[in-house]
């Protein structure tokens, strides 16, 4: 009875083995099949789960539109989290996390892809180009700023501007655009702050480039290696943008999908990876900017939108949405109308009414502080200053309230905390915060696990929890680097 009950334990166990054997295979011929000719990075700086939830859920009450993001990105393909520390500090800054997330190695804050010990790591366009990949990148930031830089190339501080354009022409992506004119410009021509005498815009246009520096101009692109540069340093804000003066980041990353698939005689078309970031929702997290966040965030999943139509052709393109970590704590929360007593009349939660007072607001917190700055320097009383504020918050901010002992701080440049560093923006968006629920726990970024959602060839590898510098290694794998 022994032996019966063993061989059927054996053949129980020979089964199972064999099962695994054969479950496994399919999954290693899947991993070697699903290596994409095309990887799109979609980059939103200082976001992570809350920004997110965010924008979904204001996408669907305001503008009755799917969150391409958390709908089809997260609900459809893979999700993990990151952490984020760098290598000197327990809170990172945009250059250390980017430079992680490119070459797989820890550096230190404001530091761009050198690690503690001076060594330079290949960066992750380094290795797509070595691969024979097309490369591009695009930023609402100057292009020369720390994330496309980190994913790019090498230099011992982040304001190394003038050193970072200078080897993006060594590197030569196939497409550049952003923000940034000032440093390929030489500082003898109105706006240029090259030290050298330099014009990189011309170096880069007898180098085959089409230069633009409108939207007009941008749409009749019609070559594989493209220079767009809409503004001497950030492009606007969402909520501040002149569709006229400057584009989208979806009208940008339309055109670099065409210049990077351009396939001719000259030019095969072997894939590429571009890196398509939109800084603009890092700097409405340090000026805690709720209205100019949740435009921003549209905007940046309306480009998503375009990578996923993108995919529908190219089946064979990787589409990641991450970030280099959370800014300002972002929390909206219930809490009290006002400083009375708790209760429920003194009740205030988050809903659709809170949202519409937001979409309301016809500027960002940004552009408030550098009108209301520039009124300091004009105003000959604080009666007169206090006369232009007023105008001003209801010119920009309709419907808000701004309660006396907020008023008095922003009138005499008073401070609000120590982790409050953009004033008077931070003031006004305590005022909005009161009155809408949309809270904020700094002005700076903090340590909250960053979120990578992938979908397409290659994204099963996007799962649990990990280090940023994993990021860098599963993209070097997907490249084949060895």
């Amino acid at each position: 009875m022994r032996e019966i009950h063993l061989k059927s334990r054996l053949l129980l166990w020979g089964a199972l083995l064999l099962f695994g054997l054969v479950h496994i295979t399919p999954v290693s011929a899947e991993s070697a099949l699903t290596k994409p000719k095309n990887i799109i990075i979609l980059f939103a700086d200082g976001t992570t789960s809350a920004q997110y939830e965010f924008g979904r859920y204001s996408s669907s009450q305001l503008r009755q539109q799917p969150f391409a993001i958390t709908d089809v990105v997260m609900a459809k393909g893979s999700y993990q989290l990151m952490r984020t520390e760098s290598a000197n500090y327990f809170v990172t800054d945009s250059a250390a996390a980017a430079s992680a997330m490119s070459t797989g190695y820890k550096v230190n804050n404001g530091v761009i892809s050198v690690t503690p010990d001076g060594s330079m790591p290949p960066t992750l366009m380094q290795i797509a180009k070595h691969q024979g990949k097309r490369i591009g990148l695009i930023s609402t930031a100057p292009i020369h700023d720390a994330s496309p830089a980190a994913f790019s190339v090498h230099a011992k501080s982040r304001r190394d501007h003038q050193s970072i354009v200078d080897q993006y022409v060594a590197l030569a992506p196939e497409v550049l655009m952003g923000g940034g004119t000032n440093f390929f410009l030489p500082n003898s021509v109105p706006g240029g702050k090259r030290q050298d005498g330099k014009n990189v815009i011309e170096v880069l246009q007898t180098q085959g480039y089409q230069y633009v520096n409108s939207p007009a101009a941008l749409s009749q692109v019609n070559s594989s290696k493209v220079l767009g540069l809409f503004a001497d340093e950030d492009l606007d804000y969402e909520i501040d943008r002149n569709p006229q003066e400057t584009p989208s980041l979806a009208q940008m990353l339309t055109i670099a999908l065409q210049a990077l698939s351009i396939s001719n005689k000259k030019s095969k078309n072997t894939g590429f990876v571009l890196f398509a970031e939109n800084e603009n929702t890092d700097s409405a997290g340090h000026q805690n900017d709720v209205a100019a966040l949740m435009r921003d965030l549209w905007a940046f999943d309306d480009a998503v939108k375009i990578a996923i139509e993108f995919q529908k052709k190219n089946p064979d393109t990787l589409i990641i949405v991450t970030g280099d970590h959370e800014t300002g704590g972002f929390a909206p929360t219930y809490g009290r109308k006002n400083l009375g007593p708790a209760g429920t009349a003194n009740y205030l939660n988050v809903n659709v009414a809170q949202l519409q007072q937001i979409e309301q607001f016809k500027m960002s917190l940004d552009e408030f502080s550098k009108r209301y700055k520039a009124q300091i320097k004009q105003s000959k009383s604080l009666q007169e200053l206090d006369t232009f504020l007023s105008n001003l918050l209801q010119q920009g901010f309709p419907g808000l309230t701004l309660d006396d002992d907020l008023r008095q701080k922003i009138l005499t440049a008073g401070q609000l905390g120590a982790n409050s560093n953009y004033l008077p923006s931070n003031i006004l968006a305590l005022a909005i915060a009161r009155q809408t629920g949309f809270y904020w726990a700094s002005s700076g970024h903090t340590p909250a696990p960053v979120t990578v959602a992938a979908i397409g060839p290659g994204a099963h590898l996007f799962k649990g929890y990990e280090d940023n510098t994993a990021f860098a290694k599963k993209l070097q794998a997907l490249l084949g680097q060895k």
